[in-house]
C-alpha cells in the first residue's frame, strides 16, 4: 500500500495519523482469538437447573450469538468473555444474573371463563395468550371453580443455572 502512495501520500497518511485523525486499532493478535465485544460466537451449551438437564445443543444446531449485544443471559455473556475457540467452561449462573428472582407481582388470578376450554387446565400445565398486545407465556399453579391462578414468570426466574459450554468459533468483524 505504501509503495502506491507515494512520497506526498505517504506524507499525508503520516500527518493525518499523528494528528489523530486516523487511528490504528489497538487488536492485540491474541485478541483475535478471544470472545470480545462485538464477537460473533458459536457455542454447544448444555443447561442443568436442580440437577436436571433442561436445555442442551448437543446432536442440534450450535448457538450463535453476538458478544455485548444482550441476546444471552447476562450472567453467561459476563463468563464467555475473554475465552477462546475451543474452551471448555462449567459456569454457575445465579438467577439475579439469569432470568431475575421471582417477582411475586407476576401472579395473576383470571376468571376461570376466561378459558375456551377450562376442563381441560392443569396445575403444572402451561398457557399461552396476549397481555398489552403481546405475547405471554404462563404456568397455571391453582385452579378452583371461578378462577385460576397464574405464574407469569419466566420458568427459570429464581432459579441458579449451571451450562457446561464448548466455544466452537469466535469470527471477529474487520
Amino acid at each position: 500500500m505504501i509503495q502506491m502512495m507515494g512520497k506526498v501520500g505517504l506524507f499525508l497518511f503520516l500527518l493525518e495519523f499523528n494528528l489523530g485523525l486516523i487511528h490504528a486499532k489497538d487488536v492485540k493478535a491474541e485478541d483475535k482469538f478471544m470472545v470480545q465485544n462485538g464477537s460473533t460466537v458459536t457455542i454447544h451449551y448444555t443447561l442443568t437447573v436442580d440437577h436436571k438437564v433442561v436445555d442442551s445443543s448437543i446432536g442440534k444446531k450450535p448457538l450463535i450469538y453476538v458478544q455485548g449485544m444482550g441476546q444471552i443471559i447476562p450472567g453467561m455473556e459476563e463468563q464467555l468473555k475473554d475465552l477462546k475457540q475451543g474452551d471448555k467452561k462449567h459456569i454457575i449462573i445465579p438467577a439475579d444474573k439469569g432470568y431475575g428472582p421471582i417477582n411475586s407481582e407476576a401472579f395473576q388470578n383470571v376468571p376461570r371463563k376466561s378459558f375456551k376450554n377450562s376442563k381441560f387446565l392443569k396445575v403444572g400445565g402451561i398457557v399461552t395468550g396476549q397481555y398489552k398486545g403481546n405475547p405471554v407465556q404462563a404456568t397455571i399453579i391453582a385452579i378452583d371453580k371461578k378462577n385460576v391462578i397464574l405464574d407469569l414468570n419466566h420458568p427459570l426466574a429464581g432459579k441458579t443455572l449451571e451450562f457446561d459450554i464448548e466455544v466452537m468459533e469466535i469470527k471477529h468483524e474487520n
